[in-house]
């Protein structure tokens, strides 16, 4: 076995765990699930059933990361932090019967490469995590968010840009410099785009 899982986490035999991961206690990867390479699962976590992370995630202690959830390479879900399926919950159907897996139509986040969502936030289905954005912690995300914006706030309003090292980015004239790695961006409406290097 090329990955490490605790003896008190409970994974599926259907699961796929990428080489170098590593799935701590009382985790529960569900079936069909799929980890990349490198993944961290921390203690509580739970993966559901068919969600695919890409590799090097990491999740954080009691993260829930409910099905259909599709992560990309590099995303952090933090402590605590949801992502939903369900946009209209109920526990029981009109008629008072308990409701099944038949009874709803799953919805899933969507969180592309490099995000990260901050502690006991909450990303609301159906939603994407466009790449490199920050949901801040105990934000609730109830839209899309632009890659590379910075979130916060119930409901996550967007309050500035980071860049791929997750520090905000400071504007500089008509652009916007990270202050880690020194690359440039442009704003263009709801979005920003990197300056190539010339």
């Amino acid at each position: 076995m090329d990955y490490t899982v605790a003896a008190t986490a409970d994974v599926d035999p259907t699961a796929s765990i990428g080489a170098g991961s590593k799935v701590w206690h009382l985790s529960q990867i569900r079936e069909g699930a799929v980890l990349g390479v490198n993944c961290v699962i921390g203690r509580g976590a739970y993966v559901g059933t068919g969600v695919h992370l890409g590799d090097n995630c990491k999740l954080q202690n009691y993260a829930l990361v409910y099905e259909p959830a599709e992560l990309a390479a590099g995303v952090f879900i933090g402590p605590a932090a949801v992502l939903t399926n369900d946009t209209y919950p109920r526990s029981i159907n009109p008629d008072g019967s308990l409701k099944t897996g038949e009874d709803w139509e799953l919805v899933g986040v969507t969180i592309e490469q490099g995000a990260s969502v901050g502690a006991r936030a909450v990303c609301v289905a159906p939603v994407r995590i466009g790449a490199w954005a920050t949901v801040a912690a105990g934000a609730v995300v109830v839209k899309d968010v632009p890659a590379h914006a910075l979130v916060v706030g119930v409901p996550a309003r967007r309050v500035g840009w980071v860049g791929q090292a997750g520090h905000p980015l400071r504007q500089d004239g008509d652009h916007w410099t990270c202050p880690a790695t020194g690359r440039r961006y442009v704003e263009d409406q709801d979005t920003i785009k990197e300056v190539p290097e010339s």
